[in-house]
């Protein structure tokens, strides 16, 4: 029974003595660790060793600032042609996907009925006219009465408003170009019945052509009076570019955008409308803009804050911000000129931390 209790015992005072050794050698451990300093060492102490960091220092520069959207190819001019009056076709003047001058016959519908109405009512007039002229001879005699030259004079210019009218449904049937420009593929043959609705071939102008865009609300007020935009489009590597010519006047209330449009040259038609477009949209130059790195930027619940370096310490600085890059954003109040922003190690950072800041090379 004695023997048990003494193996308990020696149990219990070996492992008393584990405890004691471990604590003993985590305390030599940290004590010579590089955030302690035993005694002779010349250590930061309490402080701990400084945190390498890098930095730059905060400078000013002019920045033009340029925002990447997405767009759409349209016509300068585009129209679906159409007839105003139902009727065989007769003739065609058009290749597909040819060129045609403005004012250019493209499309004859049958008009031998109203060319009929036309010499009838011609013939009428003719003689209106002679009655017309024979009256007056006669009131200038007294033969006649007013009442009796005004019916005849009243009867003439029927007649001849009557040949304007049929004039003008003649020329209803002939198709001429609008606008110069190339027609695409026609949709009627040579004898086919059309009638208002039937959809002849499109007409599209494509020189120069509109880049049709949106930018959010918040750049309107840096969008410059004729800005000169670049962009791409799919399937080819040329970089075109365009200027504005034409803002709408007002926000959409449902996108919060602006919608915007410019015009570009295409001489050599690689630009076909329907085709997709990345702008990119010259905004106002800033004058003195401070930029730093994005990364240096740390979103805080009640905005944007940054980390500089002062007598060796961080400190932590609110910004405000504007405008942002592919690498860098302007910082519109906040920051002085030279200022040592850190650009690393936010996350391990704490304020009145000691810092070594490695200025970063321009």
């Amino acid at each position: 029974m004695k023997k048990r209790y003494i193996f308990y015992l020696v149990l219990a005072l070996g492992l008393a003595y584990l405890v004691y050794y471990r604590i003993t050698e985590n305390k030599k451990i940290e004590g010579s660790g590089p955030g302690g300093a035993g005694p002779g060492k010349g250590g930061k102490g309490k402080g701990g060793a400084p945190l390498n960091v890098d930095g730059i220092i905060a400078a000013t520069s002019d920045f033009s600032s340029n925002i990447d959207i997405t767009g759409s190819i349209e016509a300068n001019e585009a129209v679906t042609l159409r007839s105003e009056v139902a009727g065989l076709v007769t003739g065609i003047y058009f290749k597909e996907g040819s060129s045609v001058s403005k004012g250019s016959p493209l499309v004859k519908i049958n008009d031998r009925d109203i060319q009929a109405q036309l010499r009838e009512v011609i013939t009428r007039e003719n003689l209106s006219a002679s009655n017309e002229n024979r009256a007056k001879q006669l009131l200038t005699k007294g033969a006649i009465s007013q009442e009796e030259y005004d019916t005849s004079l009243a009867e003439l210019q029927a007649l001849k408003s009557q040949v304007q009218l049929i004039r003008a449904q003649l020329a209803k049937t002939t198709i001429i170009a609008p606008f110069s420009g190339k027609v695409g593929l026609r949709n009627i043959s040579m004898g086919e019945y059309i009638t208002p609705s039937t959809t002849i071939a499109n007409l599209l102008s494509t020189n120069p052509v509109k880049i049709n865009f949106s930018i959010p609300e918040k750049y309107v007020s840096q969008l410059k009076p004729n800005s000169n935009i670049s962009f791409n489009i799919d399937g080819s590597n040329k970089t075109f570019s365009g200027k504005v010519f034409a803002i709408e006047p007002g926000i959409n209330q449902t996108t919060r955008t602006l919608q915007i449009k410019a015009l570009a040259q295409n001489a050599s038609g690689e630009l076909l409308p329907g085709s997709f477009a990345k702008v990119k949209l010259a905004l106002t130059t800033i004058k003195d803009a401070m930029l730093i790195p994005t990364e240096a930027v740390i979103p805080v619940l009640k905005g944007k804050m940054v980390y500089i370096s002062k007598n060796g310490k961080a400190q932590q600085v609110p910004v405000e911000t504007g405008t942002r890059t592919a690498d860098k954003i302007l910082v519109l109040s906040g920051l002085n000129i030279g200022d040592t922003v850190l650009t690393t190690g936010a996350m391990a950072l704490k304020p009145d931390a000691d810092v070594k800041v490695k200025i970063a090379k321009k």
